[in-house]
């Protein structure tokens, strides 16, 4: 099925190979030239074209960042990789190599137009990720089972398909079966698909394809909720309060607690198991919706901090357009005096004053400049005041909310403890009217047993407990540092940039005056 290979041994795409190839296509006139000598930026180039060079293996690609067009047809390779970094991909063609198997291309994001004609294909799968594709070529492959065809069916966009020469393609009910399948197809193996055609598909398989409709509805409803509560677990992490609507941090307490579940078959000790559990989840429960209210606030907060920083900056900035442009405007006029003037002490006069408008423009914009830095400075510093205060309290209520569930954890545990030691007596004196099992009535030997095994589980319980509480309040804490650091960067890098700007923009102005020279002008 490959082509026959020339003379030419396998070779490597290196440097070399790629600065030929993008020389060779690129103009032949003067500029090309030029950019031949002067070498061409690999990340500018948006097609390469290297068919025919019996290459064995894709590599060195790294740099074609921007590439939109990629010709690899009538090579040697076998695998598809080395794509990583062609994010930018619209049209790949690999047609005419040794491929036996559809991978690497889970970055081709955009890739419109796919060709992998005539290789050793025998299965169309791993093009999840080429959400736009539109042109899929496969034809003269190995491709033997229709079923690949369902596997098509996720891609929306297709509308060119080329399957010919395959295995399935003989097949008697083939150009009927991907008609039906694939009702928005449009060209089938470079022939357009008539309307009638499409409808005779469709009756013919109208059960199959309403049953395997009702099975995709389902399973994208499936794949909705699991979205839906992946973005809404997204939500509570945002808030630091993930699983606590419910019984995950009480659940938890026990899974690695082997003596709390033993005891829990204490006459007794099952009843007060459960309005522990009631009491402690309410607390959970409560910490969590606080701590939505709480994200909310915190949002609000940040947007208003945003949009005041945002206005403070455009208000500034038009300011300092409009003194830009009321000092463009004298000073084109005064260039266009300078240069009919033919006194050579007036032209000096005026340059002066035109560079002394320069300076005070240069004057103007930093002092503009300075002021944004002090509001912005003032807003900064009083957002930061707010945010810490919102955290701290935060940080307060919900370690008071924690000391609750201690103490019904210190409840519980004197609880327990105290049925332990009655249930022991009772043991001791022959009284104990129910059977234990044997791993509880292992921990029955004496006193300090007993007590050191309800004193263990209160430990975990405890640790559970400090461990959530200490993970809330660490990554909250951490949130706001790196919250107010990024603020504070950003606010370096502005006014950093702005400066630059004026710096830029003076300078310009300075260089094109100083630039008009007297001779020129009284020439």
């Amino acid at each position: 099925m490959n082509r026959p290979c020339n003379s030419m041994g396998p070779r490597v795409m290196d440097d070399d190979m790629l600065k030929l190839a993008v020389g060779d296509q690129g103009p032949q006139e003067e500029a090309g030239q030029l950019a031949k000598q002067e070498g061409i930026l690999f990340k500018d180039v948006l097609s390469l074209q290297l068919d025919f060079r019996n290459i064995l293996r894709i590599d060195n690609l790294w740099q074609f960042e921007n590439l939109r067009k990629l010709q690899l047809d009538n090579n040697i390779i076998e695998k598809i990789e080395g794509l990583e970094n062609l994010a930018h991909l619209v049209w790949l063609d690999l047609s005419f190599n040794n491929i036996e198997t559809i991978e690497g291309l889970d970055t081709l994001v955009n890739l419109e137009d796919l060709s992998l004609f005539n290789n050793r294909i025998s299965k169309i799968d791993s093009l999840d990720a080429l959400v736009k594709l539109q042109v899929l070529s496969l034809g003269n492959n190995r491709i033997d089972n229709m079923m690949n065809i369902i596997y098509l069916r996720r891609f929306k966009c297709l509308r060119t398909l080329s399957l010919s020469r395959n295995p399935i393609s003989e097949a008697e009910d083939y150009k009927m079966f991907i008609c039906a399948y694939l009702p928005d197809l449009v060209y089938l193996d470079y022939r357009r698909i008539d309307d009638h055609t499409k409808k005779l598909a469709e009756a013919k398989h109208q059960y199959s394809i309403d049953e395997l409709k009702h099975r995709e509805n389902l399973m994208q409803a499936q794949l909705e909720d699991e979205q839906a509560r992946r973005e809404e677990l997204e939500k509570h992490k945002t808030a630091f309060v993930e699983h606590l609507n419910g019984s995950f941090l009480f659940d938890s307490m026990y899974a690695e607690d082997s003596e709390g579940n033993k005891l829990s078959y204490l006459p007794g000790v099952g009843e007060l198991l459960e309005t522990y559990k009631d009491k402690f989840v309410i607390i959970c429960v409560n910490i969590f919706e606080y701590g939505l209210k709480q994200q909310e606030k915190r949002k609000t907060e940040l947007d208003t901090f945003s949009e005041c920083v945002h206005e403070a900056i455009q208000e500034n900035q038009e300011q300092g357009k409009r003194k830009i442009a009321k000092f463009e405007e004298k000073h084109l006029s005064s260039l266009s005096a300078i240069r009919e003037e033919s006194e050579l002490r007036n032209i000096e006069k005026m340059i002066l004053e035109c560079s002394a408008d320069i300076s005070e423009l240069f004057d103007a914009l930093m002092t503009l400049e300075m002021q944004l830095v002090e509001q912005l400075e003032e807003t900064i510093n009083m957002f930061e005041r707010n945010i810490v205060d919102m955290v701290g309290l935060f940080i307060e209520n919900v370690q008071s909310l924690m000391a609750q569930c201690r103490d019904l954890e210190n409840h519980h545990h004197e609880k327990l403890l105290e049925i332990s030691i009655s249930t022991l007596e009772k043991i001791v004196e022959g009284d104990l009217g129910e059977d234990l099992p044997n791993d509880l009535r292992a921990l029955f030997v004496d006193k300090d047993t007993i007590v050191n095994a309800v004193g263990a589980s209160h430990d975990i319980h405890l640790l559970k407990i400090d461990n959530r509480e200490d993970e809330l309040v660490t990554r909250i804490n951490s949130w706001c540092t790196r919250l107010i650091d990024k603020i504070h960067k950003d606010e370096i890098m502005r006014n950093r940039k702005r400066v630059k700007e004026i710096n830029q923009y003076i300078d310009h102005m300075q260089s094109e005056l100083d630039n008009l020279e007297c001779g020129d002008i009284l020439d």
